[in-house]
Order: structure tokens, then sequence, then C-alpha cells
């Protein structure tokens, strides 16, 4: 069983080959290890092999690990679905949130900052595929809040985030990411007030070498570094 050392060794190859292959620099994509399920030693020794943050999923493994060192020396973001009453543990405590999937999401990020006196960074998720299940802005909304950022001066909008539909076949999420790219270039293109569009975060164990192809500056990575994740029995 390989280490996680030599995973995020093999990640990083095929992030390098997927990148040339697109003509881009591989420096221009991040590794984020999420990681869900994962005890403090296992998030430091992703930490120790070169990963550039690490994205957390659940406030209440956050709050854990974070007093036992597990992120020292790396960015942590939060990168699952953040709940209005959890804001309170986030804002300031990660450098990016990047779940922000609402407007009501938002403004509770915003009250938290300005109460803590801080600029919180966020990412708006994007439910790319229109899918009833997920949570996230429509492409039209997101222009729409992204306008509107003026309004939240105490956050400041750094990109955008998605996680497609569950693709059957290879390559089959392609143009999703195309259509993540397109909204990130197009709003990025406006210049608004409090928006500094510098992160596209797509692409997961499975599918990332497609998103870098089509543009992703950040991805996040889970299962290929940690291997597959064991949730506690109840």
């Amino acid at each position: 069983m390989a280490t996680i050392q030599e995973n995020v060794a093999s990640v990083r190859a095929r992030m390098e080959a997927a990148a040339r292959g697109a003509g881009r620099e591989p420096g221009d994509v991040l590794l984020c290890a999420a990681t869900k399920t994962n005890d403090a030693d296992a998030v430091k020794a992703a930490v120790a092999a070169g990963v550039d943050c690490c994205g957390e999923n659940r406030v209440q493994e956050l709050t854990a690990k974070q007093p036992l060192g597990a992120y020292e020396g790396r960015p942590v973001h939060f990168i699952g679905r953040l709940q209005t009453n959890k804001v309170k543990f986030v804002v300031g405590a990660v450098s990016l949130i990047q779940s922000v999937d609402r407007d009501e999401l938002l403004a509770c990020v915003q009250k938290e900052a300005a109460k803590k006196g801080v600029v919180q960074d966020v990412l708006l998720e994007i439910n790319v595929g229109g899918e009833e299940s997920k949570a996230g802005y429509t492409p039209d909304a997101a222009r729409q809040t992204a306008a509107n950022m003026a309004a939240f001066p105490n956050v400041r909008l750094r990109g955008l985030m998605a996680i497609p539909p569950v693709s059957e076949f290879p390559g089959e999420n392609r143009r999703y990411f195309a259509e993540m790219r397109n909204l990130f270039v197009d709003i990025k293109a406006k210049k608004y007030d409090n928006v500094s569009m510098e992160c596209l975060s797509m692409g997961m164990s499975e599918d990332f070498e497609d998103a870098i192809r089509e543009g992703s500056t950040m991805i996040r990575v889970g299962t290929a570094i940690f291997g597959p994740r064991h949730y506690p029995t109840k």
C-alpha cells in the first residue's frame, strides 16, 4: 500500500502532465488535500509531502484538528456545506471558504467577519449541473452576486468552486469544467468592487486531469492522497 507521500508525488506527476498537455505551467494549479475523515497525523503527513493547502468538509473536524496543529505550515480552507449556525466557527479560522452557496450564507459570513474585524476570502459554489440534490448558485445568480459584492465589505470574492455531476464515462465532465471556466473569465472581466477572481476550484480524485485541461487553478483531492475514506460506524 502506497504511503501518503508516494500518493502526493503521484498526483503531482499527473497534475504536471495534464497541465503541460494543455500548454499550462504546472505551478499554476494548486493541490488542496481534502482531509475529511482523516486524522491529524494523516493531515500532517500530507502537509509534509508538499500539498499546497488542506480542505476540511466538516466544522467539527476543523475545530478538532486545528488545535492539534494538523494544518501547520499550510493554509486551511473550508470546502463542505456550511450551515449558518456554524459560520462563527469558520470565519477567521480558515483562509478561504470555498463553499458559499447562497446569499443567506454570504450575509452571515459578512456579519461574523465584521464582528471579528476580519476580511474573509470566499469562493461562490456553482451548481453547474443544475442538480436538484445539490446546493449552489446558478451561473446567472453568481453573476448577480458578484456584481453586488461591494455590499459585503468584510468578504472578498476570490473565485468560483464547483462539483459537477457524477460522471459515468471518462471525460464526461469536461463540458461542465469548460462552462465553469467561461463563467470565471466572464466575471473576472467585469472588474467588480471587492472581487479578485484568482481561484477556479474544480476537479477531484477521479477527474482532476480533465479539470486542469479546462482551466482549473485548484484541485481538491482526497482519495488519491489518503486512500478510500473510512466512515465511523454508529
